[in-house]
């Protein structure tokens, strides 16, 4: 067994923030090509949150964490890292989480970014499980946020559709009370990252004045993500339970990402899990991406679908391609 898993880790505190401005479908309908029947009949999705104008990621990131540490019963200044997840940065550089640092009063913890795209939190998770395996007496914040609407092409109504903003964050130590992480697993196959893409970095050079083309916002194979998606996530579940001596008969409720109702459904089919054990904020918020995890286990908790003693299961799948699932016992 590896030291990461022979020191217990806690997940004290969970918050989570959408913004104030909500675009429903019928809005979409007077900037693209679509309909609300044709939204809702082939994503689930109702509506979205959108950043305003001055908001961004970290903005989105610090009010999540602020709701995570009133959670957990901490105070900013105890924390001694802050690991971000995003695939929409503020900037490449100074990384989104020293700017999320900064704007919650922290002075000198360790900060960075990473980016697994929807798999974000989980991934996040593992990461995090390591550092208090390391170093007990971490006080780890992690968020993930995302500014979604800021790289979409609302022309495009395959994608434009599908997308939201918005922030999770959790506070991860090796002691107190809270949320046990039981396991966690993560994976990923580089070889298929072509098939989900938001472009703009520096492997398309630009010079002062040059048009942007249509590589810089989201793109994406919706077929080939659907079928890779549900094969993933269920398999990656179905490992973390096999692992850990357990069947989908232990788990009180699956929070999978929220992407498309129809993935959503398909994973629940494959692991065996009813829809009344399934939670479903795909309607309300969208796919936020890394954010979408920590948004719903902040939801199910404020709705009473979560409640103390369950153990719940996370899957998540996203662009590059990644994918993980994470056991957590409330």
């Amino acid at each position: 067994m590896t030291a990461s898993r022979d020191i217990a880790c806690r997940v004290r505190g969970f918050g989570a923030y959408t913004p104030v401005d909500v675009l429903t479908n019928f809005d979409l309908e007077k900037i693209v090509e679509t309909t609300d029947e044709w939204i809702t009949t082939r994503t689930g999705i109702k509506q979205r949150h959108r950043l305003a104008e001055g908001q961004n990621a970290s903005d989105a990131a610090a009010e999540a964490a602020r709701l995570a540490l009133a959670d957990a019963g901490m105070e900013p200044g105890e924390i001694t890292h802050v690991i971000n997840a995003t695939c929409t940065p503020d900037y490449l550089c100074p990384n989104t989480a020293c700017l999320i640092e900064a704007k919650l009063g922290i002075v000198g913890a360790m900060a960075f970014d990473f980016n697994a795209a929807c798999s974000g939190y989980v991934y996040g998770l593992s990461m995090a499980r390591a550092i208090v395996a390391a170093q007990p007496e971490a006080r780890v914040l992690l968020t993930a946020t995302e500014a979604l609407t800021r790289r979409l092409n609302w022309a495009d109504r395959s994608t434009c559709v599908l997308f939201g903003d918005g922030a999770g964050a959790s506070v991860i130590t090796a002691d107190g009370e809270g949320a046990l992480l039981e396991d966690v697993r993560c994976a990923s196959d580089g070889n298929l990252g072509g098939l989900l893409t938001i472009g703009g970095g520096t492997s398309t050079p630009y010079a002062k004045g040059d048009p942007i083309g249509d590589d810089f916002f989201v793109q994406m194979n919706g077929r080939d993500v659907f079928k890779h998606a549900v094969r993933n996530m269920a398999a990656i579940s179905q490992e973390v339970l096999e692992r850990n001596g357990l069947t989908t008969d232990d788990v009180a409720l699956l929070i999978p990402h929220q992407a498309n109702l129809r993935i959503i459904e398909a994973v629940g089919d494959r692991l065996g899990i009813p829809t009344e054990r399934v939670f479903v904020n795909l309607h309300e918020f969208g796919n936020t991406s890394a954010a979408s995890v920590p948004l719903a286990i902040a939801d199910a908790r404020a709705k009473g679908v979560l409640r103390p003693g369950m153990r719940v299961l996370l899957a998540t799948f996203g662009g590059g391609f990644t994918w993980g699932a994470a056991l957590l016992h409330f």
